[in-house]
C-alpha cells in the first residue's frame, strides 16, 4: 500500500470513482479508524490516513464529535469508525452555509410511511434521496416519494395572512388577522354557544397539529364538533375494527404479510396506490404465497395476483356472508377460537344462512365462492388486506365489519401471517384518528361520553364542564352550515373540491357567518374564507406521522416556511393566548406530544427518543420501555370483555 495524507487525497476523484470501502485495523494506533483503503482508478490501493482535516461539515451520530468529512453526496468518513460505508443517514448536519445537508424525516403522501431524506442546500430543498436504514421502505422510494419535495419551494405558496375585505382578499400582519380571528370566534360563542362552531383537520399535517386542533376547540369552546378527513376515507375503519375488535387500527404491519400462507386482497389496487405495501405483495409471489384479489375491476394489483375474483361492485356483505355460509357449512370454521374468544357465533350463522347462493346479488359463480372461501379458511395464516374499495360506500361499516367477521371466524386474529389490515390512504389518516381529532373521542379513542376520561381531561387540561354529547361529522357540519353550524376552522382541508358534491359544499360555505382556513395554498376553500392564515408543509416543521402499521414515524424540519408563513402550532396556541385559554404554553411538537401523552395511556411509551431509531415504535406502547405491539389482539380482544 500507499501511505498518503488526507490533506493530499482529491476527494472529488475519489467520490466519483465511488470505491470507497472499509477502514483499515492499524496496530501502532489500535483502532480501525485512522486508515481507510482507497481503490484508485487504476486499480492501485492506496491507505488514507487520516490525522487532523476534520472539515466541521457533519456531526458523526455515533460519537458526537465534528469529524465527519463529506466524500460525495453519499457517503462520509468518521474518525471514530461507527459509521464507516454508511450513507450521511448517520450524520447530522451542523448548518454549514452552502453545503449539502440530509434531513431524514417521512413521505407526507400515504399511509405506508415510508423514510427518506430531504436534500438541503443554501436554505432550500433540492430534492429527495433514499433511506436505507428504514425497515418500512427498506432504501426505496415510489414516484409520489421522489417528488415530494418539488412543492415545497412553489411560487404559489401563501406567504402572508389575508384578510377579506369587500370581498377582495388583502395582506396583514399577524396580530391583525390572529385578532381578528379570536374576535370572531369569541362573539360566536358568545352568542351561539359550543354547538355553533366546527373545526376540521388534515389527514395530511402531523399528529401535533391534529391534537392541538382537538384540544383548542374543546377547551376553548366546550364543543365535540372537531373531525377530520377520515370521514371520507377510512372513517369506516376506524368504526368497524372498533366494533370488531376493540381497536380502530390495523392488526399486523406491512411486513407480516410474508409470514402469511394466503394473502387476500380486497378492494385495494396496492401497487399503484401503496407502491411500497404492493412491493410487500410481489415479495410474497415471488415467496409463493397465494394472492387472491377481490375487485370489480381489473386493477395492476389484480393482475399479479394468483386469482383475480370479480364481483358486482357493492355487494361486499353479500360476498363476505356467502364465503362464511360455506366455511361453516363444511365446518372449516375455528370451533376453539370461537368458544374461547368470540361472541355471536349463533347469531352470525343463522343471518349467513340467507346467503346460501347470492349470485343474483354479487354475481359470482358459487364454485368460485366455494373456492375463495375455502382457500382462506383452510391456510394456516390468511390475512385481509383491505382499502377504499370497501370502505368509501354507504356501507363502509358494515363492510369492514365483515371482514373482521371472516377473520374471527377463521381464527386469523392475533399471530404473524394473519389480521385484518387496511391500507390508510392519506399519510396521517391512523394518526389524525389517534389524536382525538373525532367528534367521540379524545385521543387514544378514549370516548367523550366516559365520565372518567372526561374528568382526567378536564384535571390535565385545566377546565371543567368538557361535552359528553357526540359531536357533529365533518360532512353534517357542512350540511349545517348557516343552521347550527356558523363558524368554522379547517385547518389543511379543501372540502369544495375533495367532499362529495362540491357544489353543495360551496353553498353551504357561502352561508357561515365566519370561516377561517389555515393551509399553504390558496386553495378553492379559501376563496370562501373571511381569514386566510398561511401554515407549514412537512418539510418546514417537527412532528411525527402514524402510518397504517400503527407506526408512529418522525417528521424533521429542513426549511423554514415561506415569507411570514408560520407553523401550525405556533397559529393555534397564538390564537389560544389570545383567547385568555390556559396550558396552550406548547412552543414545540415535542412540547404538544408530551402533553398528548400525559393524557393517552397507549402511547405513554411513544417517546420521541425511541422515534430516533430507524423502526421508530408501534403503539400500543404503554410505558418507556415497552417495545411496542406490531401484532394487536393475540391474548385477547381489545373490547370490555376482552371478546370480538
Amino acid at each position: 500500500y500507499d501511505l498518503i495524507s488526507i490533506e493530499t487525497l482529491d476527494l472529488t476523484d475519489m467520490a466519483k470513482t465511488k470505491h470507497f470501502r472499509k477502514s483499515i485495523y492499524d496496530t501502532s494506533y489500535g483502532t480501525f479508524t485512522r486508515y481507510l483503503e482507497y481503490k484508485t482508478k487504476d486499480e492501485g490501493k492506496t491507505l488514507i490516513k487520516i490525522e487532523k482535516y476534520y472539515p466541521s461539515s457533519k456531526t458523526c451520530s455515533q460519537c458526537g464529535k465534528e469529524q465527519a468529512i463529506n466524500l460525495s453526496e453519499r457517503t462520509f468518513v468518521c474518525q471514530c469508525g461507527h459509521v464507516m460505508d454508511r450513507d450521511l443517514n448517520a450524520a447530522i448536519n451542523i448548518g454549514v452555509q452552502g453545503l449539502i445537508k440530509y434531513v431524514q424525516t417521512t413521505c407526507p403522501y400515504c399511509g405506508v410511511g415510508c423514510a427518506l431524506n430531504l436534500v438541503v442546500k443554501d436554505e432550500k430543498v433540492v430534492g429527495v434521496e433514499p433511506c436505507k436504514r428504514s425497515p418500512i421502505n427498506e432504501g426505496k422510494l415510489c414516484p409520489k416519494g421522489v417528488t415530494c419535495w418539488e412543492s415545497v419551494h412553489s411560487p404559489d405558496r401563501l406567504t402572508s395572512p389575508l384578510i377579506k375585505k369587500d370581498g377582495t382578499f388583502v395582506e396583514a400582519s399577524w396580530d391583525e388577522a390572529l385578532d381578528l380571528v379570536a374576535k370572531n370566534l369569541k362573539e360566536t360563542n358568545d352568542k351561539y354557544g359550543p354547538r355553533g362552531f366546527g373545526f376540521q383537520v388534515s389527514c395530511r399535517t402531523v399528529n401535533e397539529d391534529c391534537y392541538i386542533m382537538q384540544k383548542f376547540a374543546r377547551v376553548g369552546f366546550k364543543t365535540n364538533n372537531v373531525d377530520n378527513c377520515a370521514r371520507i376515507c377510512h372513517g369506516p375503519s376506524v368504526a368497524g375494527l372498533s366494533l370488531s375488535f376493540g381497536s380502530g387500527a390495523a392488526t399486523n404491519g406491512f411486513e407480516d404479510a410474508l409470514n402469511s400462507d394466503f394473502i387476500l386482497v380486497w378492494g385495494s389496487n396496492a401497487l399503484e396506490a401503496h407502491p411500497l405495501a404492493g412491493r410487500r405483495l410481489v415479495q410474497a409471489k415471488l415467496k409463493g404465497i397465494p394472492i387472491y384479489a377481490v375487485d370489480p375491476r381489473l386493477s395492476t394489483t389484480a393482475k399479479i395476483a394468483d386469482k383475480w375474483i370479480q364481483f358486482n361492485p357493492s355487494t361486499h356483505i353479500a360476498l363476505a356472508n356467502s364465503m362464511m355460509y360455506w366455511i361453516i357449512k363444511e365446518g372449516k370454521h375455528d370451533k376453539k377460537f370461537i368458544d374461547e374468544r368470540v361472541k355471536g357465533f349463533e347469531e352470525l350463522k343463522k343471518t349467513v344462512e340467507n346467503y346460501k347462493d347470492a349470485e343474483a346479488i354479487h354475481g359470482l359463480p358459487l364454485a368460485q365462492v366455494k373456492e375463495l372461501a375455502f382457500k382462506y379458511a383452510e391456510a394456516k395464516n390468511a390475512v385481509i388486506i383491505y382499502c377504499l374499495g370497501i370502505t368509501e360506500l354507504t356501507t363502509g361499516t358494515d363492510n369492514v365489519r365483515s371482514m373482521g367477521n371472516l377473520a374471527m371466524l377463521t381464527g386469523n386474529v392475533g399471530r404473524p401471517g394473519v389480521g385484518v389490515n387496511p391500507l390508510r390512504g392519506q399519510n396521517n389518516v391512523q394518526g389524525a384518528c389517534d389524536m382525538g381529532a373525532y367528534p367521540n373521542v379524545y385521543s387514544g379513542y378514549q370516548k367523550c361520553e366516559v365520565a372518567e376520561n372526561r374528568a382526567k381531561m378536564e384535571k390535565a387540561w385545566g377546565v371543567t364542564d368538557l361535552p359528553d354529547w357526540y359531536g357533529v361529522t365533518l360532512t353534517e357540519q357542512i350540511n349545517q352550515c348557516g343552521e347550527e353550524i356558523k363558524a368554522l376552522y379547517m385547518l389543511g382541508i379543501n372540502p369544495a373540491v375533495t367532499y362529495p358534491d362540491s357544489n353543495h359544499v360551496k353553498r353551504q360555505l357561502e352561508k357561515l357567518d365566519f370561516l377561517v382556513v389555515q393551509d399553504i395554498f390558496m386553495s378553492e376553500t379559501c376563496q370562501y374564507a373571511d381569514v386566510i392564515l398561511p401554515g407549514a408543509c412537512f418539510a418546514e416543521k417537527d412532528g411525527t406521522f402514524t402510518s397504517a402499521e400503527r407506526r408512529v414515524n418522525r417528521v424533521r424540519k429542513a426549511v423554514n416556511p415561506p415569507g411570514q408563513a408560520q407553523e401550525d402550532i405556533w397559529i393555534i396556541t397564538e390564537l389560544a393566548k389570545r383567547m385568555g385559554l390556559k396550558n396552550f404554553d406548547l412552543p414545540t411538537a415535542n412540547d404538544v406530544w408530551d402533553d398528548m401523552l400525559a393524557v393517552t395511556p397507549s402511547m405513554f411509551g411513544c417517546l420521541y427518543e425511541k422515534m430516533e431509531k430507524p423502526e421508530s415504535v408501534i403503539w400500543p406502547c404503554p410505558t418507556p420501555e415497552h417495545p411496542g405491539t406490531p401484532i394487536l389482539h393475540r391474548e385477547k380482544f381489545a373490547t370490555a370483555n376482552g371478546k370480538g
